[in-house]
C-alpha cells in the first residue's frame, strides 16, 4: 500500500511537470512569435538607418578633423558674420521703405528724400555684398582644403556664392531690392509726365492767316514751382541713368502741345509735293501764308520752347537742353516749313516765281537772327543744313530768273501779236514786274539777293546794275511793240494795238520808280503816240462812216421826191453795210483800259451818231412810209449809240496766245511760263 501510494505521488508530479513544460513551451512560442513580429517591423527602420549613415558620418566628420583646423574655422566664420549681418540689416531696411514710395504726387519732396535713401541703401548693399561674398569664399576654400564638410554641401555653397557674385554686376545690382527702385522710378517718370501735361496748354490764337501782333496771346511759361519739381525729378532720373527717358517724355508732351497750337492754322499745305501743282501761281496764296506762319512759329512757339528747355534742363547741361529743343522743333514743323520752301524752288520757272522767291528770302532774312540763336547749336545741324540749302536755292533761283528776263523779252519778239489788239501778256507782266522790282518792297531784297549771288562768284555788284537791267527790259519791251505793230496785216487793228500799248506803258509806269528813271520826256512821247494812233484809228475806220450819209442831190423840189427817196435808200443801205462790216470786225477787238475804252467809244459815238441822227431827222420820213423801211432805217439812234458804246470790252478768261519757235534748253522753260502767266494782266 505504501508503494502504491508512492507511485501515485510520483505520477502526479510527472503530470504537473508535463503541464508546466507545456505552458513553458507555449509561452516560449508566443514570445518567439512576438519577437518575429517585432523583427519584421524593424526591417524598414534598419534600412532607413542604413541610408542615413553616410550623412551622419559627414555630420560627425568635423569631429574627426584636426583640432587646430577646427579652431581656425571659427575665426573665418566670425569675420564673415559681421558684413553678412550688416547686409541683411540694410536689406530689411530697404523693404521697409516700400510703404513710403507709394505716390510722388502727394508729397514729391518726401518721395524724393525716401528715394535718395533707397539709392544710398542699394549702394551700401552693392558695396558690402561683395565684401561678404569674399569672406564666404574664404570659408569655403578653408573647408575644402581641410576636408571639413560634405562634398555635396560644398557644391551647394559654391552655387549660392556664384549667384551672389553675379548679383554684383551692374545689370543685376538693380535686383538687390527686388525691383523696388525701378518701380519707384517708374512712378517718378509718371509724375514728370503728369506735371508737364497738366501745365502744357496750347497757345490761344486767331484762326485768321493774318497773324498780327494782337492775333496771339504771349505764351506763359510753366510756373516756377513746377519747373523746380521737374528739375528735381530729372536730377534723380539722371542719377539712376534714366535721363533719356525723362527727355523722351518732355519732348513728347511739349511737341504735342506745339502741334496743338499750330493746328488751328491749317498747315496741310506744307505737305504739298512738287507733283501736286503746275506752277507757283497755283500756290501763290500758300506762299503768302507761309511767311506769316513761319514767323509766328519761330517768334512765339519755338522761342517759348527754347526758353522753357533752358529753364528745365539748365542744371544738366547745354548739350542736353539744346538737343531736347532740337527734337521738339524738328517734330513740330520747322522741317516741314523748310521743305515747303524747297518745293517752291523746285517748281517750274515762272516770272511770278521771282517775286515769290524774294518773298521767301525776305521772310528768312527777317528771321535770320532768331534762326541763328535758336538753331545755331550743334544739336540743330539738320535744321541748319536745310536752312542754308533753302537760302542758296532761293538766291540762285531768283538771280537766274532776273538775269534771264531781258533775254526772255527779246525772244518773245518773234511771236505774233494778240489778234484782238490787246496788251500782250508779256507787256502786262514785265511792266508790273519792273514796277515791283524797283519798288520800296522788293528793290532792297533783290539788291541783297543779287549782291550775295555775285559774291559767291567773287564778282562785284552795284545798285546801278539792277537799275540798268530793268531799264534795258523796258527798252526791249518798246522794241517788241514796234515789231508787233508792224506785224499786223490790218492797219486799223495795228493802230488800235499801238494805241493800247503806248497808253499801257504811260499809265502803268508813270509815278513809279521806273517812271522816275525814264523821265518826263519819255512819258510825253508815249502819250503823244497814244493820241496819234487813236486819231489815225478813228479817221481810218469809224470816221469814214458819215461820208455814206451825204446830202448831195437831196434838195427836195416838186416832182423830185421819188428821186430823193431812192438816193436816201441807197445811201442808208451803204451806211448800214459799212457799219455792219466794221462793227462785226471790231466787236472782237479789245481796249483793256476802262478810261481809254470809254474815251475812244465816246469819240466814235460823237463821230457817227450826231450825223446819223441829223440825217434820219431830215430824210428818214422819205423811207419810213415805204413798205421796206426797216431794210433801210435799220437802226434807231439809241440802238446805234448803245452798240458803239459797248465796243472793245475785255473778254473773260484771257490767256496768252504766244506761239514761238523752239527755244534753247536754257530759256525754254522760262519763256513757256511767260506764256502761261496771267496774274499781271491789267
Amino acid at each position: 500500500m505504501a508503494e502504491l501510494g508512492t507511485s501515485d505521488v510520483n505520477g502526479n508530479d510527472m503530470i504537473e511537470n508535463l503541464i508546466a513544460a507545456r505552458k513553458s513551451l507555449k509561452l516560449s512560442l508566443e514570445k518567439s512569435k512576438a519577437l518575429g513580429f517585432s523583427l519584421e517591423k524593424a526591417g524598414p527602420r534598419l534600412d532607413e538607418i542604413n541610408q542615413r549613415l553616410p550623412s551622419l558620418e559627414a555630420a560627425v566628420r568635423p569631429i574627426r578633423a584636426d583640432k587646430e583646423a577646427l579652431i581656425a574655422a571659427g575665426g573665418h566664420i566670425n569675420r564673415a558674420i559681421g558684413p553678412a549681418a550688416a547686409v541683411l540689416k540694410v536689406f530689411d531696411a530697404v523693404h521697409g521703405l516700400e510703404k513710403s514710395l507709394s505716390d510722388p504726387r502727394n508729397n514729391l519732396p518726401g518721395y524724393l528724400s525716401v528715394l535718395k535713401r533707397l539709392e544710398e541703401a542699394l549702394r551700401f548693399l552693392g558695396d558690402n555684398c561683395g565684401l561678404a561674398v569674399q569672406w564666404l569664399d574664404d570659408i569655403l576654400e578653408y573647408l575644402e582644403d581641410n576636408v571639413m564638410a560634405d562634398e555635396q554641401h560644398l557644391l551647394n555653397l559654391k552655387k549660392s556664392l556664384k549667384g551672389l557674385r553675379e548679383s554684383q554686376s551692374d545689370d543685376e545690382r538693380a535686383h538687390l531690392d527686388g525691383g523696388l527702385l525701378n518701380a519707384a522710378l517708374d512712378k517718378l517718370e509718371g509724375e514728370f509726365r503728369r506735371l508737364l501735361t497738366e501745365h502744357s496748354v496750347p497757345l490761344p490764337m486767331s484762326s485768321s492767316p493774318d497773324l498780327g501782333e494782337h492775333a496771339v496771346i504771349a505764351p506763359s511759361l510753366l510756373p516756377v514751382s513746377v519747373i523746380h519739381k521737374l528739375q528735381a525729378i530729372l536730377g534723380r532720373l539722371r542719377t539712376n541713368n534714366r535721363l533719356e527717358k525723362g527727355i523722351s517724355i518732355y519732348v513728347e508732351v511739349r511737341s504735342s502741345n506745339v502741334r496743338a497750337s499750330l493746328q488751328v492754322l491749317d498747315l496741310d499745305y506744307l505737305e504739298i509735293s512738287i507733283a501736286e501743282f503746275n506752277d507757283v501761281q497755283s500756290i501763290e496764296g500758300f506762299i503768302a501764308q507761309w511767311g506769316k506762319h513761319l514767323e509766328f512759329a519761330v517768334k512765339h512757339l519755338f522761342e517759348a520752347e527754347y526758353k522753357l528747355c533752358n529753364d528745365v534742363f539748365e542744371r544738366i547741361g547745354l548739350d542736353v537742353w539744346m538737343g531736347c529743343f532740337s527734337k521738339i522743333a524738328a517734330q513740330t514743323g520747322i522741317l516741314a516749313f523748310l521743305q515747303f520752301g524747297k518745293t517752291v524752288t523746285e517748281s517750274k520757272r515762272d516770272p511770278i516765281k521771282l517775286l515769290k522767291l524774294l518773298d521767301i528770302f525776305a521772310s528768312l532774312n527777317k528771321l535770320r537772327l532768331d534762326f541763328n540763336r535758336l538753331f545755331g547749336g550743334a544739336a540743330c545741324i539738320e535744321i541748319q543744313n536745310l536752312t542754308r540749302d533753302l537760302i542758296k536755292r532761293v538766291i540762285d533761283g531768283a538771280a537766274e530768273i532776273f538775269w534771264e528776263l531781258l533775254v526772255q523779252v527779246e525772244l518773245q519778239r518773234q511771236i505774233p501779236p494778240p489778234p484782238d489788239g490787246n496788251v500782250p501778256i508779256l507787256v502786262s507782266i514785265i511792266t508790273d514786274y519792273c514796277n515791283k522790282l524797283l519798288g520800296d518792297n522788293y528793290k532792297p531784297i533783290l539788291n541783297q539777293v543779287l549782291l550775295i549771288h555775285r559774291s559767291w562768284k567773287h564778282e562785284k555788284f552795284q545798285e546801278k546794275i539792277l537799275v540798268s537791267e530793268v531799264l534795258s527790259i523796258v527798252k526791249a519791251i518798246e522794241v517788241n511793240l514796234e515789231t508787233w505793230t508792224k506785224a499786223y496785216e490790218d492797219s486799223i487793228l495795228s493802230n488800235l494795238f499801238a494805241m493800247n500799248n503806248h497808253y499801257h506803258l504811260y499809265k502803268h509806269l508813270k509815278g513809279t520808280k521806273v517812271g522816275d528813271l525814264l523821265g518826263d520826256s519819255w512819258f510825253r512821247e508815249h502819250e503823244q503816240y497814244k493820241d496819234y494812233y487813236a486819231a489815225i484809228f478813228l479817221r481810218d475806220s469809224w470816221g469814214k462812216l458819215p461820208g455814206h450819209l451825204s446830202r448831195e442831190g437831196l434838195i427836195l423840189f416838186s416832182g423830185g421826191r421819188a428821186t430823193a427817196r431812192d438816193l436816201v435808200k441807197k445811201r442808208l443801205k451803204n451806211f448800214n453795210e459799212a457799219f455792219d462790216e466794221m462793227y462785226k470786225r471790231q466787236s472782237s477787238w479789245v481796249v483793256p483800259d476802262r478810261d481809254l475804252r470809254d474815251k475812244i467809244c465816246q469819240q466814235i459815238v460823237q463821230a457817227v451818231v450826231p450825223v446819223y441822227r441829223s440825217y434820219m431827222q431830215s430824210y428818214g420820213p422819205l423811207v419810213e412810209l415805204d413798205g421796206s423801211s426797216s431794210k433801210y432805217a435799220k437802226y434807231s439812234v439809241q440802238t446805234l449809240e448803245q452798240m458803239l458804246s459797248s465796243l472793245f470790252l475785255p473778254k473773260p478768261g484771257r490767256y496768252a496766245s504766244f506761239k514761238g519757235r523752239q527755244l534753247s534748253a536754257k530759256f525754254n522753260n522760262g519763256v513757256a511760263d511767260l506764256r502761261r502767266t496771267t496774274s499781271a494782266v491789267v
